[in-house]
């Protein structure tokens, strides 16, 4: 069967945020290839874009990412107009003072603790909001839940 319940997305958006509250940032997964990840990546860009216009975002890395997703993520960010603020440990605020709305930017992208290892979770932290996508991996295919947003 190739449509997931509602039911079925909602508790496996509970098990991933579950997961979110004890995860540090940055990309835990051990067994995502490498275009899966890219794939992710793309999906965060779009979500992102529909959240916070290019044009007016500017987001500051607050995580180091030399990870597959983390690559991809920033590579998106930019090819889709954002400015991006590399990440540097030793600086505690903005130097750039203009209209762009500037914003933090973090990422955990996990997998189940809870027996499940074909469930994964995507959280984005932007400012004091995140946005989070469970993911299905079904055939080597990921199959997304429902983006939710917390404000």
């Amino acid at each position: 069967m190739r449509r997931i319940s509602l039911a079925a997305l909602a508790a496996l958006l509970a098990i991933a945020l579950t997961g979110c509250a004890t995860s540090p940032y940055g990309n835990y997964l051990q067994s995502a290839t490498v275009d899966q990840q890219n794939k992710l990546a793309g999906e965060a860009v779009k979500q992102l874009a529909t959240l916070w216009p290019p044009a007016k975002t500017r987001f500051e890395l607050k995580q180091a990412t030399p990870d597959v997703f983390g690559v991809a993520l920033v590579k998106g960010l930019r090819d889709s107009g954002y400015a991006i603020g590399e990440f540097n440990p030793k600086q505690t605020g903005s130097a750039l003072t203009s209209d762009v709305h500037i914003l933090p930017l973090r990422y955990a992208l996990d997998q189940s603790k809870s027996g499940t290892s074909n469930l994964y979770h995507l959280t984005l932290l932007v400012g004091a909001e995140s946005i989070t996508r469970p993911y299905l991996e079904k055939n080597g295919t990921m199959v997304p839940g429902y983006w939710t947003h917390k404000e």
